[in-house]
């Protein structure tokens, strides 16, 4: 039986459907009076008038990633995360009763999770190409990075996703398909597979192989260059971002055996990119305790630590930056719970939908931020994106959840 909460749930939701439809249609027909014919393969019709500068806070979305439970993070006594529990939880309000809804067709896995965080919306999600465990998902609400880039004038290099080098099926959640926001407004990607694809097109315009080597890795690009299968990308990335793996190129060289692997990388990247790129967004996503599902506890309680220094090395790095410094907010909320089984051959799932994997946790520290606070009433997952569009100064409109108004000091 369904408790009451998820039940005020469902007709909240039932209620924005209602009102979405409406906003919709009065949306379409507009547009469809405004709007010049499409010829070809334009795009849809854009507003022209001009955005706004944006001037903060700084937002940087850590997914807590790979699923967590509050058992060995936010529980004294049992946590792999000190920085996390001893340092900011002091800093900031913490939502320690957050939870992601028992409502049909609501997976408790990363790709979904990442996607409620980003969205504000439940939502059911199947593989695009109806593979199985494919994770290619694709929106049909705006994410808070279209929020942003339609309200303000930002360019896609500031507006970046840090992403893990074995979960490519993640890499495009960079854009919906709301008809409304969509590739236009898109974010942008640092992860190793753009970074192989840089390298490996990059040399094959050099001229560094030639006869049948260079078949191969014309070959090999393609199978890259395929995992978008939006095609939005088959030139590279911006110019902005291009010029960033040459650095990284520089520093790191071409092996990939001197760079951090795992989520140690993406720390790096997400450093690296506030000094070169200056982010007014930025959502990591962390994953290395996913590393469980090999069946050794080891993994998953050593992920939480790796992350949690993530997380002091990207406060330094803020702290030590008078442009960031006194003008960021962290957001931190992991994808997915994990399952308290103590009886399962393999420790730690979250894939069964059980009652702790769906209990997370959100922390919220920086500027604006109430310093020291608990929020021990139930919350949704999907208020992330309501609050971030509070903290930015947009309406994340199409999604469901509340603004986490407790956190605002």
């Amino acid at each position: 039986m369904m408790n009451f909460h998820s039940d005020a749930l469902i007709h909240r939701s039932r209620d924005w459907r209602r009102r979405e439809f409406l906003r919709q249609v009065a949306a379409g027909t507009c547009l469809l009076a405004a709007a010049p014919p499409l010829l070809g393969n334009e795009l849809p019709y854009q507003s022209t008038a001009p955005r706004r500068p944006y001037s903060g806070p700084n937002v940087i979305l850590i997914r807590f990633g790979g699923g967590v439970r509050r058992r060995e993070t936010i529980e004294a006594g049992h946590t792999y995360a000190p920085f996390l529990l001893h340092n900011l939880v002091k800093r900031g309000t913490l939502f320690n009763n957050m939870e992601i809804a028992s409502l049909e067709g609501v997976e408790t896995s990363h790709g979904q999770g990442t996607l409620y965080i980003l969205t504000g919306k439940y939502d059911r999600y199947k593989d695009v190409g109806g593979k199985f465990l494919g994770d290619r998902f694709e929106s049909k609400a705006p994410t808070v990075f279209e929020y942003l880039r339609k309200h303000y004038d930002v360019p896609d290099h500031q507006t970046l996703i840090i992403n893990g080098e074995d979960r490519t099926n993640e890499e495009f959640y960079t854009f919906s398909n709301h008809h409304l926001f969509g590739v236009h407004y898109r974010s942008n990607v640092l992860s190793l597979y753009r970074f192989k694809t840089y390298l490996l097109r990059r040399q094959i315009e050099a001229g560094v192989w030639k006869g049948k080597e260079l078949e191969s890795k014309r070959e090999e690009l393609a199978k890259l260059e395929k995992v978008d299968y939006r095609n939005t990308e088959s030139d590279g990335q911006p110019k902005m971002i291009e010029d960033f793996w040459g650095r990284w190129k520089t520093f790191y060289g071409n092996t990939g055996l001197v760079n951090p692997r795992g989520d140690r990388l993406l720390t790096e990247l997400a450093i690296r990119g506030i000094k070169e790129l200056r982010p007014k967004l930025m959502m990591v996503n962390y994953n290395d305790t996913d590393y469980v599902h090999w069946g050794n506890m080891t993994h998953y309680t050593r992920g939480i630590s790796i992350i949690d220094e993530g997380l002091r090395q990207l406060v330094d790095t803020v702290e030590a930056d008078p442009e960031y410094r006194d003008n960021t907010v962290f957001v931190i909320v992991p994808d997915c719970g994990r399952d308290s089984n103590p009886l399962a051959a393999v420790p730690c799932q979250h894939h069964f939908g059980s009652r702790s994997s769906r209990e997370i946790f959100s922390l919220i520290f920086g500027p604006g931020i109430a310093k020291g606070a608990v929020v021990d009433k139930p919350a949704e997952q999907i208020s992330i994106a309501a609050t971030v569009g509070q903290l930015m100064g947009f309406e994340a409109e199409f999604g469901e959840g509340p603004v986490l108004e407790e956190a605002f000091a």
